[in-house]
Parts: C-alpha cells; sequence; structure tokens
C-alpha cells in the first residue's frame, strides 16, 4: 500500500494530527461500532440494489465501449491509496481529454468539476444525477478502504495541492457520503467543502452519521448539486 506525496509537511507532523483526532471521545466509536454499522449497511445495500447492477452493467456497455467497473487510485486515511470503485461514468479516453478541459473548470481549489461535461456519456450522466455510479463502493465499504459516512475520497493529485487544514480529513476514512454530499455537492466551493469535513470530524458519532445516511436518500431523490 502506498502513500501520497504529502508536500512540504512532514508525515510526522501529519502523523501527529492523525493522533490529535483520534484522541477524541469518539474514538471506539469509530474503531468498532461504525465499523459494524458499515459491514452491515453495505451487505444490506448490495443485497437490495443486486437487480440494479446487472441493469446498468448492460445500459453502460450498450451506451459506449469499455469496462462498466472503472477504478481508480484514491486517498485514504492516513494518506494511504487504494483501487476506488465506480460504475463508469465516462468515455474511455477521459483521463486524456482533462487537460484540454481545465480551462473550464468550475470549482476552486485542486478539484476540477464542470457542468455538461463532454467526457461523460448519455448512461453515464443518469448515473451521476442519480448517485448509481457510486454503488460499487460499497465493496470498498467492504473491504474496509471507506465507510459508510465520511469525506469524499481525493485523487493523489489533489492531495498533493491540499493545505495543512485541509489534510485533517486524512484522518478518517473516506465516506460514500457525507455533509457535502447533502449540503449542495458539486454547488459547495472547495474551501466551504473542507469546512463541512472538518465539522463532520468533530462532531463524529453514531447521531450524525444515521442523520447524514438520512438525509443523503432525499439528496439522492432531489439530485441537488449533482453533475
Amino acid at each position: 500500500m502506498q502513500r501520497v506525496d504529502l508536500g512540504p509537511v512532514t508525515h510526522s507532523e501529519v502523523g501527529s494530527s492523525y493522533a490529535a483526532v483520534s484522541a477524541r471521545r469518539w474514538f471506539d466509536y469509530q474503531r468498532g461500532l461504525k465499523r459494524g454499522l458499515d459491514i452491515a449497511l453495505a451487505v444490506l445495500g448490495l443485497l437490495a440494489t443486486l437487480p440494479v447492477w446487472a441493469i446498468v452493467i448492460a445500459a453502460i456497455r450498450i451506451d459506449s465501449p469499455g469496462r462498466a467497473i472503472f477504478i481508480q487510485e484514491r486517498v485514504g486515511r492516513h494518506g494511504r491509496t487504494f483501487r476506488f470503485l465506480k460504475f463508469r461514468s465516462m468515455y474511455i479516453d477521459a483521463e486524456a481529454r482533462l487537460a484540454d478541459l481545465h480551462k473550464h473548470n468550475e470549482l476552486d481549489g485542486p478539484v476540477f468539476k464542470i457542468r455538461r461535461d463532454p467526457r461523460i456519456t448519455r448512461v453515464g450522466a443518469f448515473l451521476r444525477r442519480t448517485s448509481l455510479d457510486e454503488l460499487p463502493q460499497l465493496f470498498n465499504v467492504l473491504k474496509g478502504d471507506m465507510s459508510m459516512v465520511g469525506p469524499r475520497p481525493p485523487l493523489p493529485r489533489e492531495v498533493e495541492q491540499y493545505r495543512p487544514s485541509d489534510r485533517v480529513r486524512l484522518s478518517v476514512k473516506p465516506g460514500l457520503t457525507c455533509l457535502w454530499q447533502i449540503r449542495g455537492r458539486s454547488t459547495v466551493g472547495f474551501d466551504t467543502w473542507m469546512k463541512y469535513d472538518r465539522e463532520y470530524i468533530d462532531r463524529l458519532s453514531l447521531r450524525l452519521d444515521l442523520s447524514i445516511l438520512v438525509q443523503t436518500v432525499w439528496a439522492v431523490l432531489s439530485a441537488r448539486g449533482a453533475y
């Protein structure tokens, strides 16, 4: 397992911030009950959506050439990288076309997002609006690389541009949903996004996780801020 380059902040400095975060009163929840909740919900989610998987996989393959499952390196807790799974929502040459689109970026900070991204397929646009493209991450949750609730997992190139205050979000496992997901998603600026993640870490508890999960259902159904 690899770690991303954390730039001018040393691993020991970052490690001390992790230790401080882990010493909070919710540490037992994070290590025990939270993991049990992740496994239970991931299993239930996979069983409940199994018929959807067959339909989505068939639609992706009919719509455009390439594999239905997209695998990408993302950064998890303590800067460790892992294989992040999604249903493919873009054409297979999407990464090669990224450089030409950077000037159209609609988000500040190191994150790239634009409306009507020409790399997104017809089926992919639907999958993103409905968040169905995220379903394979239930396997990431089962494996332990992710949690059901936590900061969204960043790309290595994004983490390399993080400020020290942004890196605290790497002190917990990344999640399938988070405060950013229920408070606007892609309409939220980078600084506000990082503020939400720090708020989540400060308030982390079973009650907060359950609240976010319930609100995620409405956020997904309304497709608010999804693109």
